[in-house]
């Protein structure tokens, strides 16, 4: 038996396989409102017989976008639109997360194939906050989020958490990675604060901490909760692996359920050696020394690899992007590939009048 292909429970959540959409920005939402082009989008990636779609990084407040074509999820009618997706994805036994972000000094972009990076307010850019008043590369000095702000924003991200769960989503993720506003404070390469969110390590990754307790209180204790970090700035005196599994084992014992494991952002000149696998190791250390469930990410594309990520328990699942782009059904190839019989994809209705 296919250990890519064998199913994952996690809490009261069953995912038909180990295969799963990696989030991945798409740029087309309109003033935080999702339309035809990711209902086309996430529709397509269902159809290909993943075990779980994630959605893209979701702001929780406006503010919290990464770019103006980003979407959010901060009030009903926000996320409402996110339902039509849910509800063709659960009719194909696909379960759905959702990646609720808030991208800190890395916000208020124009999309990727604009002429300029920044948006200005006359295009429906913001000011960005951070932790501290210092910028990322090419980026505008962001302004210091004041303790009151903070705890504001830990309130914000289990308000989003409800909606999410109120239409449909079955995972939430909180993104703590790439540089956005959560490494911003764990991260000691960003961040400079004095205070109480500031320093040491306990303080540090005190903001995660105290939003993964809130988020965890506001969902149901059957809902799985993952939060994706960096594991590693790849650089000198950054955030590292020891940190990382220390941090990881501390998110199990406030109710996380998976840790998804990514790499890197904090800096712009970091020295990365993107190459197949060059995560996996990441995502098998926390596992083994947290122990907790992980999944690997990055340069992930061909069938015998993820099958061997998984086999050798270097991680519980993988998260595949690039490569679902080139192909929404690569579960459907991985499984030919791997000579593993799975159903192919029908709707449940479809299914029971064929049975």
């Amino acid at each position: 038996m296919s250990a890519l292909f064998t199913p994952l429970k996690i809490r009261e959540t069953q995912f038909q396989n180990r295969v799963w959409v990696s989030p991945m920005c798409q740029y087309q939402a309109t003033d935080g409102h999702i339309g035809a082009w990711h209902q086309a989008h996430l529709g397509a990636l269902a159809t290909g017989a993943p075990g779980l779609i994630m959605v893209e990084a979701t702001g929780i407040v406006p503010e919290g976008r990464i770019s103006i074509g980003c979407p959010s999820i901060e009030d009903d009618a926000h996320a409402n639109n996110f339902m039509q997706a849910i509800d063709f994805a659960h009719s194909l036994n696909v379960k759905m997360g959702i990646q609720l972000a808030h991208a800190g000094r890395k916000a208020s972009t124009m999309r990727p194939w604009d002429d300029h990076r920044m948006a200005t307010p006359a295009e429906g850019g913001w000011q960005a906050t951070s932790s501290s008043a210092t910028a990322f590369e090419g980026y505008p000095i962001p302004r210091a989020l004041t303790i009151d702000e903070i705890k504001e924003l830990t309130k914000d991200f289990a308000a989003a958490a409800t909606r999410a769960v109120k239409v449909g989503f079955d995972v939430i993720e909180i993104h703590a990675a790439h540089g956005y506003l959560f490494h911003q404070f764990y991260s000691p390469l960003m961040n400079q604060r004095t205070d109480e969110y500031g320093g040491s390590y306990e303080n540090s990754i005190r903001f995660l901490i105290e939003t993964t307790k809130a988020v965890r209180s506001a969902i149901p204790a059957t809902t799985p909760l993952f939060v994706r970090i960096s594991a590693t700035d790849w650089a000198e005196g950054g955030w590292d692996i020891n940190d990382s599994v220390k941090l990881s084992a501390e998110l199990k014992t406030l109710g996380v359920d998976l840790i998804d494991v990514s790499s890197g952002g904090a800096i712009h000149n970091a020295k990365i050696d993107a190459k197949p696998d060059f995560q996996v190791p990441f995502s098998q250390a926390i596992r083994t020394q947290s122990q907790i469930a992980t999944t690997a990410v990055g340069l992930i594309t061909e069938p015998e690899q993820a099958e061997s990520i998984i086999s050798s328990g270097q991680a519980d699942a993988v998260f595949l992007a690039r490569a679902m782009l080139r192909n929404p059904r690569w579960a459907l190839y991985a499984a030919e590939k791997l000579g593993v019989k799975i159903a192919w994809p029908l709707s449940l209705d479809r299914a029971r009048t064929l049975s």
